[in-house]
């Protein structure tokens, strides 16, 4: 097939094909006139190049994905641009509320320029803090062995007791039924979400970690893994029934908690719950007497690991949740575990 016939097939031009053989995408063959045919499979593989770039991927990064040769680095690689273009359409939605603000009851054409300098600031501030979060404990290493680390025995300070106790907890509280739809945050291998697939939920896992997810998916082929984090969460607004999360909110510091919660608001849908079973403080004063008596059996072990991670002010956490129109109910395991249920 010649290159006008299958730039008119693909809806594309002659030069975009072109284009895409100058760099190295393509290795048509040349007839003694220079004349350029494809085969099939070659008809497949541009039109394979045209959706990628529809969705924004670049040259490079479709090169790398066709000599690979695996269609799951394609999904892989999808997956990773969807977290992306979230981001991107957060960003976009951050502005136009922003404006909104500044322009919303203001007839007057002379707005305050300290009121734009103010609503510019906190864009900024916002900005910058869907984007600060980093893995500092290399969750894409500890994936392959993760779940036997949960077996913990012998510590002085063991961050999973009542582990198992409390994912069911979790499952019983929440109201799920058959064919609803249930976010899991921070999903991990899938321990907690899977045990909701009995119940005929579908379950949407969402994590920042690649090997996470793809333990996850080894585990539980069920599950619908998403690349993402709790900040900008890969999903339209109120699009699930449910959502749950565990042992994974004390890795995001007290600000950017705030900001994952009106994140789980935003694409919770009306009557929904929230879940979220987590190291936990009940306040201020309760830590401060945990850490003190840690402290005083010399316990540095447990007082490094609180310290490396942000172990939620759970007052804090009800208090919002409240204040946005959530009935609150808590339940506290152990002095460092506890959980949170929220519905409307």
């Amino acid at each position: 097939m010649y290159i006008q016939e299958v730039a008119k097939r693909l809806n594309t031009t002659a030069r975009t094909i072109r284009f895409y053989e100058e760099k190295g995408l393509l290795s048509p063959s040349k007839q003694a006139n220079q004349y350029r045919t494809f085969t099939d499979e070659e008809v497949v593989r541009i039109s394979t190049i045209l959706a990628l770039r529809e969705f924004g991927v670049g040259i490079k990064e479709i090169k790398q994905l066709l000599d690979d040769q695996k269609q799951d680095r394609i999904h892989d690689y999808l997956n990773l641009q969807r977290a992306v273009l979230f981001e991107k359409w957060l960003e976009m939605k951050d502005m136009i509320h922003t404006l909104d603000q500044l322009l919303e009851g203001n007839n007057d054409p002379l707005i305050s320029i300290k009121d734009l300098i103010a609503l510019s600031k906190h864009l900024r501030k916002l900005k910058h803090l869907r984007q600060s979060w980093q893995d500092k404990w290399d969750f894409d290493a500890q994936a392959s062995d993760y779940d036997q680390s949960l077996k913990m025995s012998g510590y002085r300070f063991n961050v999973h007791q009542d582990y198992e106790t409390a994912l069911e907890k979790v499952v019983d509280t929440m109201p799920l039924e058959t064919g609803q739809t249930c976010l899991d945050i921070g999903i991990g291998t899938g321990n907690l979400g899977a045990k909701f697939l009995a119940k005929g939920v579908h379950i949407i896992g969402v994590d920042q970690s690649d090997n996470m997810l793809q333990a996850c998916k080894q585990k539980h082929a069920e599950i619908e893994v998403r690349k993402g984090h709790f900040l900008a969460l890969p999903m339209v607004d109120q699009q699930v029934d449910g959502i749950v999360s565990s042992y994974a909110l004390h890795h995001i510091t007290d600000e950017q908690k705030l900001l994952a919660l009106a994140e789980m608001d935003r694409v919770l849908r009306p009557n929904g719950a929230i879940c979220i079973v987590d190291l936990m403080f009940q306040d201020d004063a309760h830590r401060g007497e945990v850490m003190q008596y840690l402290k005083e059996s010399g316990n540095a072990e447990a007082i490094h690991a609180i310290e490396d991670e942000f172990y939620a002010n759970g007052a804090t956490l009800v208090n919002w949740l409240q204040e946005h129109d959530y009935h609150v109910k808590t339940h506290i395991f152990n002095p460092i575990l506890s959980m949170v249920y929220a519905f409307k």
